[in-house]
């Protein structure tokens, strides 16, 4: 084994570096393959991509309007948001629905649009946010995209005037995309 002067390492590392920082950066999140609903308009960048990972409750409730029928009711989700590679960076939960950062900051939004998703998903969704509480990563995101979702709708179960006011937690998965303006 040889050894390289130490003058030699460094500018070895140097060069690794510097070709580093050339390399094209990650191409943005792409809305052309999702509806126009629930785009993001133009003017902003993607800051922070996670996987939500957790469970939407369900209630049996009176059905609006309808006298004597029932359904199963959103009542809120509770979920552990993951970076890309599988580590825990926050936190969703509601209601009201809120995402909230490791870093303490945390944010509410209003529900803009849904489009649906594939049967037994839930829909897509394109969030509308509240200024954030606290300084972090959410400090300064504008919208989030709720998309490539899996599982998560109503039960499958009988919601009647036997089961009324019964709860029941269904799986779910989720990408939220979080955006700033440019």
């Amino acid at each position: 084994m040889s050894v390289l002067p130490l003058g030699t390492l460094a500018a070895a590392a140097a060069l690794l570096l510097s070709a580093c920082g050339s390399l094209p950066s990650a191409p943005a999140f792409s809305q052309a393959s999702l509806p126009a609903a629930v785009q993001v308009p133009a003017g902003h960048t993607v800051v922070l991509e996670t996987v939500g990972v957790g469970e939407v409750t369900y209630a049996c409730r009176d059905k609006a309007a309808a006298a004597g029928q029932f359904e199963w009711v959103f009542v809120g989700p509770k979920a552990v948001l993951n970076n890309r590679a599988g580590q825990a960076v926050g936190r969703y939960y509601g209601p009201p629905a809120t995402w909230e950062s490791q870093d303490g900051s945390k944010l509410s939004g209003a529900q803009l649009a849904v489009a649906p998703s594939t049967d037994g998903n839930l829909p897509l969704q394109l969030v509308k946010t509240q200024p954030a509480q606290g300084q972090g990563a959410m400090t300064g995101v504008a919208y989030i995209q709720r998309v490539a979702t899996r599982g998560g709708t109503a039960p499958a179960l009988a919601c009647d005037a036997a089961s009324r006011g019964r709860q029941e937690t269904v799986r779910y998965q989720a990408d939220y995309i979080f955006w700033k303006p440019a």
